[in-house]
């Protein structure tokens, strides 16, 4: 089902950030910053990071939906801006989830900048809530059922 996802997320994909899944309820998405993504000169806008997050925060849930045949949608998120991204940082995003009610789903995410390979320093933190719903209901559940 993650692989179905990455071929549908064409978010993910036109921003350069690659999605791993380490275990159901974990998720890492990966990108550098570009110029495309930046607000001012070298400086990253915070769109960027917020998308970053959303991703990270719903993949996380997802992934924990995929085992039920469940998608997720999100409810709503906020973040915590820590320290600014310059063109071409390699930034991760952990998103590992929290809770996981009924209806719904509740993670949180961390993004680090990266540095020789290495987490450096979080850039943010966030946390997210997603409501639970059957894979039947959406037109691209046929895609990985």
């Amino acid at each position: 089902m993650v692989a179905a996802y990455n071929q549908m997320n064409h978010y993910g994909r036109a921003n350069g950030m690659a999605l791993t899944v380490p275990e159901p309820g974990r998720a890492e998405y990966r990108m550098t910053v570009c110029e495309e993504h930046l607000s001012s000169p070298n400086t990253c806008h915070g769109g960027v990071l917020a998308g970053l997050m959303d991703a990270a925060l719903g993949a996380a849930a997802l992934t924990l939906a995929f085992t039920k045949l469940e998608f997720v949608s999100t409810v709503e998120f906020k973040m915590n801006y820590l320290h600014a991204v310059h063109l071409h940082d390699e930034l991760v995003a952990l998103g590992t989830v929290d809770h996981a009610g009924n209806s719904l789903v509740v993670s949180s995410c961390v993004i680090y900048r990266v540095q020789n390979g290495q987490e450096d320093v979080a850039v943010a933190r966030g946390l997210g809530t997603f409501n639970r719903y059957p894979a039947n209901k959406r037109d691209f559940a046929k895609l990985v059922m």
